[in-house]
């Protein structure tokens, strides 16, 4: 048998300690798998929940959009409307009361001419 030398020796000691490390971190190694195991069960759960909210968000964007179209219909029609109720009240004005301006105009006339004429039998 031939003497084990010094680098052998040496090598050997290199090989358990590396032996050793290995060996010590399979437990902690398992325990950061496990834990990333329960991440990504994390994820997926909060994926499967976060999804639905987001889809019943943009439906009820959708919708709100769709009652702000609505609500603008509705403010152009008060408007065309309020518009038209304008343009009523100046032509029943202008319809109904020339006449009762030129019976007024008449009626001073007259008032005016009896006047006169009163004033010149006194």
């Amino acid at each position: 048998m031939e003497p084990v030398s010094l680098g052998q020796i040496a090598a050997l000691i290199a090989a358990l300690g590396f032996l050793a490390l290995v060996y010590f971190s399979i437990r902690p190694l398992n325990k950061l798998s496990g834990a990333l195991d329960r991440l990504a069960e994390s994820l997926k759960e909060l994926t499967e929940h976060t999804l639905p909210a987001i889809d019943e968000a943009a439906k009820t964007v959708a919708g709100a959009n769709d009652q702000v179209q609505r609500l603008d219909q509705i403010t152009a029609a008060a408007a065309r409307t309020t518009e038209d109720i304008s343009a009523m009240t100046t032509l029943v004005t202008s319809t109904v009361g020339a006449p009762f301006v030129a019976l007024r105009k008449g009626a001073a006339k007259v008032k005016t001419t009896f006047s006169r004429s009163e004033d010149k039998e006194n």
